[in-house]
């Protein structure tokens, strides 16, 4: 039997209806990944040359893609923009601080230039006094709401010493504190601390006599202390040997100086703390150790008188050999015996030939103090029962005829002339406070005050024939009013140095 051949498509297996293999599309597969490669390396490249475009679907891709990514911003220039930002906004803080500074410091520079200007018109300010004011010829009058006096109070000062606090030592009423000196036809001008040492900047003022100018000078300093901040004053005592006392206004580069010669001229009396020399002997032409302390000085204010009362013959040096060879003691044995007077002028001139010699008017200018009185005789004012100035609370008021307390009105006579006789370059201001402050018997320190350095106990103040100063004055008191003139004489001058000064 003859077997019919089947055809090729039925002899196959039906596995090769099965599915076809993977293996012809492996290269496909492979192609497609470096094609994939290409292209981000395309991108990537587009992308760091800041995107570009073409002409192809490809180049076209990458620039969608470029701008795709320009609008989503890179963190890394936000945080580049935002560092800016930061330092422009702190560029422009540091301008207005700076700014702000340079007005600070414009505003200080205004402020400054304008106390400095104040300061100057101020220094400038020249009080004038009413034409034809006499200023020594007046009445004591009180100021019963202490209105005007006293200038500063007791405890406000603290460089007063106990010889002259009398309310601390037991003086039981005040009254003489708040009697005021009333010039005749004018006022005395009112007290301004302030401007007085405005004056005194980059100045001395320096008394210069015996214990009445030390009473003043306490008086001086505590008039001006009150304006001066605690910690910018200082007071330096018994310097220079012990001759000098020195308060000092730091603030103003100001002094108020006390300087220790009884008589002006030397004498054996001249220890500023040991001179308590009952045998008094002067040298009358001997002025230079004590007068070169007083150069480079720009207000001198002098006196001497109560040093002379003790006798009414001074002993004078015979000759200055002693003084040269430094003998001590002994170099003051040989003396002559003058007359007060006279060897007052003569003291006297041979100071004023020094001032007009020494001094330069146009810094300097030199006061001279009137005499201070004692009152010791209260029989000459009506008080027979009185015993020297103890108990007085009034001053002399309503007095019609003359006043004989015992002041040797002889040396101020002498006083007054040698000053319009010997003095012809430098021009000296007489204080002319002998009258006004004879009236004031209430003002003394009397039982309230020391003796010997030590206070008086009970038993002395119940004393007061034996103990009572009736020399020294009480602080507040009468030696405001000697330092009031002298502040009338220095403001109501043109400044030294000013234009009006040439």
């Amino acid at each position: 039997m003859q077997h019919r051949r089947k055809p090729a498509s039925a002899a196959a297996p039906p596995a090769a209806k099965q599915a076809p293999s993977r293996r012809p599309t492996a290269p496909l597969s492979l192609a497609g990944l470096v094609v994939a490669l290409f292209l981000v390396a395309t991108f990537l490249y587009n992308d760091d040359r800041g995107g570009g475009g073409g002409g192809s679907d490809l180049g076209g891709t990458v620039a969608l893609a470029g701008q795709a990514r320009a609008r989503s911003p890179d963190l890394r220039v936000l945080h580049q923009r935002h560092e800016e930002d930061q330092v422009a906004e702190g560029g422009a803080n540091q301008s207005a601080a700076a700014e702000e500074a340079k007005q600070q410091q414009e505003e200080a520079a205004t402020k400054e230039s304008h106390h400095h200007k104040q300061q100057q018109q101020q220094h400038q300010q020249v009080v004038r006094l009413p034409a034809g004011c006499e200023l020594y010829q007046g009445r004591w009058t009180f100021d019963a709401a202490g209105e005007h006096s006293p200038l500063y109070r007791e405890s406000e000062c603290e460089f007063l010493t106990e010889q002259v606090t009398c309310m601390r030592n037991g003086r039981r009423d005040d009254s003489y504190q708040k009697w005021r000196w009333q010039p005749h036809g004018c006022d005395m001008p009112r007290f301004d601390a302030s401007l007085l040492l405005e004056r005194l900047r980059n100045k001395r003022l320096m008394f210069v006599g015996d214990s009445l100018n030390r009473n003043q000078w306490e008086s001086m300093v505590c008039l001006v202390q009150s304006v001066v901040p605690r910690g910018q004053k200082t007071l330096q005592k018994f310097v220079n040997n012990g001759s000098l006392n020195v308060f000092t206004a730091h603030e103003y580069n100001a002094t108020v100086e006390f300087y220790w010669a009884p008589f002006l001229v030397q004498s054996n009396s001249d220890d500023p703390q040991v001179h308590s020399v009952m045998d008094r002997v002067i040298a009358w032409r001997a002025i230079a150790k004590h007068a070169k302390n007083w150069k480079d000085v720009d207000y001198l204010v002098f006196n001497t008188y109560i040093w002379w009362l003790n006798t009414f013959e001074m002993k004078v040096l015979k000759g200055s050999g002693a003084l040269r060879n430094n003998k001590g003691a002994a170099g003051w044995s040989k003396y002559a015996l003058v007359d007060r007077p006279v060897a007052y002028r003569e003291v006297l001139k041979t100071w004023a030939k020094w001032v007009d010699r020494h001094i330069d008017p146009n810094r300097t200018t030199v006061f001279f103090m009137g005499m201070s009185p004692n009152h010791i005789t209260p029989w000459a004012w009506g008080n027979d029962g009185g015993i020297k100035c103890a108990m007085e609370t009034q001053p002399i008021v309503n007095r019609t005829e003359p006043l004989n307390i015992g002041t040797d009105w002889r040396l101020h006579g002498v006083a007054r002339g040698v000053l319009a006789r010997y003095l012809h370059r430098v021009p000296v201001h007489f204080v002319d406070i002998t009258g006004l402050s004879e009236l004031r018997k209430d003002a003394h320190t009397s039982v309230h005050t020391l003796r010997q350095g030590k206070l008086l106990t009970p038993e002395q103040q119940a004393d007061p024939k034996t103990y009572a100063d009736c020399i020294h004055w009480c602080l507040p008191g009468l030696p405001d009013t000697w330092n009031h003139f002298i502040y009338a004489q220095i403001v109501s001058a043109p400044p030294s140095g000013s234009e009006d000064d040439h």
